[in-house]
C-alpha cells in the first residue's frame, strides 16, 4: 500500500476508503480531476488510488495540473502508480484533440486563495468560466456519465440572515464592481454554467459548495487566517491575529470534505448543488488561534494582535459569519466527524513529521 506518503495522510486515505461511499459505482470506470496539484484535488487523487486498491475497482484516475513543481510536491509518491495518469494543462485555455475521454469529470481547478483576486483576477475568473466551458464540453463529446463542479460557500455573499444557518437556496449580497467578487462572482457563473449544459445537452451534472476546508498540505502561504496559524505552529511563532477575530468561520477537516465530495459525485441529484462544511466546528478566528495555542503548550505560544490597515495583496472577507446547513447532503448519507481540535492537531503535527 501507498506507504511512502506521510503517515497522517495515509489515515486519511484509509478512513476514506472505509467510508459508506458507494464504490462500486465506479468499478471499471475513469475520473478526469482538474486541479490535481492543489490541496483538494490531490486529495482526490490520493483518496480514489487508495480506495482503488482496497476495493479492487480497476479504477483510472487521470489528473490534471499546470504547476510542475506543485503536482511533485503533492503527488511525488504516486506518480508511478499504474492507474494514474498527470497531464500537464491549463485548463483556462482549450482542450487538445487527443485530450482523453472519461466517465466522470471533476473540475476542482480554481485560484481559491485570497491573494489571487487582487494580483490575478483575470486569471481567477477564467479558470471557473473558460475552464468549466472546456470541461462541460468535453463532458458532452465524451458522453461522460457525471459532472462535478467544484464552487465554494463564498457564491452566498454577504448573508441576509447571517444568525441562521445557509441553505442551498440562500443567496446574499455581492458587489460585482469589487475586485474581490471575481472568485465569488465567477463561481456562481460557472455553477449557472453546469445548469445550462445540463438541460441543453443532458448531461448529469452536480455543484459542491465547500466552506473552509483544512488538513495536511494545505498551503501555509495562502493568506488566508487559518493557514497562517497553522504556519506559526508549524514554525514555533506566536500566533499573529491582524482583526479583533471575532468574524465566524466553519471548518470542514479534509478526510470528512472528500467523503462528501464524492458522494455527491455518486449519489447527488442531477442539476443540484450540496453544502459541504461543518457547521458543528464553527468558531471565532479569536476562539481558533487560542486553541491552536493550546494543543500544543510546549511551544509556548502566545496569541498575539497586529491590526493595521488593508493590505493590497490580500482583499478581506467583508462577511462575519456565513455557516451552511448540511441537511440536503446528511440526505444522501454524509455527516462530518472531525472537530477543530483533532483536525487542526492532525494537521499541525502533519507538517511536523516532514
Amino acid at each position: 500500500m501507498l506507504n511512502k506518503d506521510n503517515p497522517i495522510i495515509i489515515q486519511d486515505l484509509e478512513f476514506i476508503s472505509q467510508s459508506t461511499i458507494a464504490w462500486k459505482e465506479l468499478f471499471n470506470q475513469s475520473i478526469l480531476i482538474t486541479g490535481c496539484s492543489g490541496f483538494i484535488g490531490s486529495y482526490l487523487v490520493k483518496a480514489l488510488i487508495y480506495a482503488n486498491k482496497v476495493h479492487n475497482l480497476n479504477l483510472k484516475v487521470i489528473g490534471v495540473y499546470r504547476n510542475l513543481k506543485s503536482v511533485n510536491s503533492r503527488l511525488l509518491e504516486y506518480i508511478n502508480e499504474p492507474n494514474l495518469e498527470l497531464i500537464l494543462h491549463d485548463i483556462t485555455k482549450p482542450l487538445k484533440d487527443d485530450f482523453p475521454k472519461v466517465d466522470f469529470i471533476i473540475h476542482a481547478a480554481s485560484q481559491a486563495s485570497p491573494i489571487y483576486y487582487g494580483v490575478d483576477p483575470v486569471g481567477t475568473i477564467l479558470a471557473n468560466s473558460a475552464g468549466t466551458e472546456h470541461l462541460l464540453n468535453h463532458a458532452v463529446k465524451s458522453k461522460s456519465k457525471k459532472f462535478l463542479f467544484f464552487s465554494s460557500g463564498e457564491i452566498y455573499g454577504n448573508p441576509v440572515y447571517p444568525n441562521e444557518l445557509i441553505r442551498e437556496d440562500d443567496y446574499g449580497y455581492i458587489n460585482p464592481m469589487n475586485v474581490r467578487s471575481c472568485y465569488a462572482e465567477s463561481k456562481r457563473l460557472g455553477e449557472t454554467m453546469c445548469v445550462a449544459w445540463s438541460k441543453q445537452y443532458n448531461i448529469h451534472v452536480n455543484v459542491v459548495r465547500p466552506f473552509h476546508t483544512y488538513g495536511p498540505g494545505i498551503d501555509l502561504n495562502d493568506g488566508r487566517v487559518f493557514s497562517d496559524f497553522v504556519g506559526n505552529a508549524v514554525e514555533g511563532n506566536n500566533i499573529i491575529l491582524k482583526s479583533d477575530g471575532l468574524a465566524k468561520r466553519p471548518f470542514c477537516y479534509i478526510s470528512d470534505a472528500v467523503i462528501g465530495f464524492l458522494m455527491v459525485l455518486i449519489s447527488g441529484k442531477n442539476a443540484e448543488a450540496y453544502n459541504v462544511g461543518n457547521p458543528e466546528a464553527e468558531v471565532t478566528m479569536r476562539y481558533l488561534a487560542y486553541q491552536i495555542r493550546d494543543l500544543f503548550p510546549k511551544l509556548n505560544l502566545e496569541v498575539e494582535f497586529d491590526i493595521k490597515d488593508e493590505d493590497d495583496k490580500y482583499i478581506k472577507s467583508p462577511v462575519l459569519r456565513s455557516c451552511p446547513s448540511v441537511d440536503k447532503i446528511s440526505a444522501i448519507g454524509w455527516t462530518p466527524s472531525i472537530g477543530i481540535q483533532e483536525g487542526f492537531n492532525r494537521t499541525i503535527k502533519s507538517f511536523q513529521m516532514r
